[in-house]
């Protein structure tokens, strides 16, 4: 599994120009679902995802992160994103066969965005497997990459 995590101070997904999930300081969340990925993988990065410190205790305090999302109270907004498993070392197109199919990726992402709706806090999600515009009002920036493979 892997997520590209952003922390942004407000994000919004559109499909066919209508707004569909949307948020203000918090995360932003690109989730993509390997072939091997179990409960297991799903467990550990919606745990990582919320008690990662990634915010500063106080806004003149930029350079210590102490927060998670959690503790703040921030917001989440999850999107799906297959192209994550794009292999491009061969060839000119990326391959995708690390990616789950998407009859399998759909229910493991579900249960992603469930065990984080268990957190309490807001979130908001893009429409799986369809073609959508992501927009990020990066905050740091702060961009991170989490992955955790099967075992």
């Amino acid at each position: 599994m892997r997520v590209i995590i952003q922390r942004v101070k407000s994000s919004q997904v559109q499909v066919n120009g209508e707004i569909i999930g949307k948020i203000g300081c918090g995360l932003n969340l690109l989730v993509g679902i390997a072939n091997t990925d179990t409960e297991a993988e799903l467990d550990w990065m919606a745990r990582k995802c919320l008690e990662l410190r990634l915010f500063p205790d106080t806004a003149r305090d930029i350079g210590r992160w102490d927060k998670s999302v959690q503790d703040i109270g921030g917001e989440l907004l999850v999107v799906s994103q297959f192209t994550l498993y794009g292999d491009c070392r061969k060839g000119r197109r990326p391959s995708f066969d690390q990616a789950a199919a998407p009859e399998r990726a759909s229910i493991l992402y579900e249960k992603f965005v469930e065990k984080l709706r268990q957190s309490g806090l807001k979130v908001e999600t893009g429409l799986f497997g369809d073609q959508m515009q992501v927009s990020i009002e990066n905050d740091g920036p702060v961009t991170l990459v989490l992955e955790r493979e099967s075992a």
